[in-house]
């Protein structure tokens, strides 16, 4: 570690009020003994009151704990930023190499008991998400720049129905994980509106000398979720898709994401949504297929004979 990071270390070790050794600080900070005394000594001359005790139980300590910073967690809030970094190391993270120092040296700075806690805290802690390809994190590390500054980015952009990707100039008002991906919110050149794009279809990316302005009190996640789920309240032309079947099945339909915000009504065995035509034909039936016998479709009756239709090409295909 730098110079300037060793020094603060040291200053956090003595904090947590445990009497240490110059021995026992070269050891915990990997560096050579000397190094110590001179960083001790330069802490000194700046005004920090250390205390050397000679002798079988000597070793330095802080006079009356010199640091009375926020910066100085309990260790609950300790235990509560370690597990959030679990959560967004797993999630991809953009800063996660950045992260894992700070998580090191907050580690580090604790005291054997503290170490102890959290150690006991973190062994049985785990978070399973499927990770993008390593291509993703200088896409995500580049958007995250560019949002923080409100600098354009040039991208080339491929969605689901194009083989060929699109070169476009966006500008990144924000970023969005949502559902294992990541996504930017961003007000694209090309098509001259805000729009949604997922980073692991950004090909390339790469800034510009173009500088934007987010719009004050802009939401990326309201925009985000309103695009996905749009509100239906009040909407014309509105159906209703009448769900039976076993009550562990018709529980987790309604815990969709897509089915979930639409739903009207749960009963003991059925569960109501109301939803737009076009979706119940679109998106729907794709849902329920993996939920096989589990449940019956009751109304509508041209939903059942959407549901024949995709089985009867998917039992054509493997017959081929």
């Amino acid at each position: 570690m730098p110079k300037n990071d060793n020094m603060l270390a040291i200053l956090w070790m003595l904090n947590s009020g445990v009497k240490m050794t110059a021995k026992q600080i070269s050891e915990k900070l990997e560096i050579n003994i000397r190094t110590v005394y001179r960083y001790i000594d330069a802490l000194c001359a700046s005004g920090v009151p250390i205390i050397s005790d000679t002798g079988h139980n000597g070793g330095y300590s802080l006079l009356n704990n010199f640091i009375r910073a926020p910066l100085l967690f309990d260790i609950e809030e300790k235990k509560a930023l370690l597990h959030a970094a679990v959560f967004a190391k797993e999630a991809g993270y953009p800063l996660s190499e950045a992260l894992g120092n700070a998580t090191s040296k907050l580690k580090m700075y604790s005291n054997q008991e503290q170490e102890s806690i959290l150690s006991c805290h973190l062994a049985g802690f785990e978070v399973i998400n499927r990770m993008g390809g390593p291509f993703i994190q200088p896409v995500l590390a580049e958007l995250e720049q560019a949002v923080a500054n409100e600098f354009s980015v040039e991208i080339d952009y491929r969605t689901s129905h194009e083989e060929q990707p699109k070169n476009r100039v966006i500008d990144p008002y924000g970023m969005v994980y949502w559902n294992n991906k990541w996504y930017t919110v961003a007000f694209c050149h090309l098509r001259n509106e805000i729009r949604t794009f997922r980073a692991d279809r950004i090909l390339q990316i790469k800034r510009t000398q173009i500088i934007f302005k987010r719009p004050e009190a802009f939401s990326p996640r309201e925009f985000f979720m309103q695009n996905l789920l749009p509100d239906l309240v009040g909407k014309d032309g509105l159906i209703s898709l009448i769900i039976g079947g076993r009550s562990d099945a018709l529980d987790d339909l309604c815990l969709h994401w897509f089915l979930g915000h639409h739903l009207k009504e749960r009963t003991s065995n059925q569960a109501i949504f109301l939803l737009e035509e076009k979706s119940i034909h679109t998106y729907v039936p794709y849902f329920l297929l993996s939920y096989g016998k589990s449940i019956q479709v009751i109304e509508p009756q041209s939903l059942k004979e959407k549901l024949v239709a995709v089985a009867s090409e998917l039992i054509e295909y493997y017959q081929l």
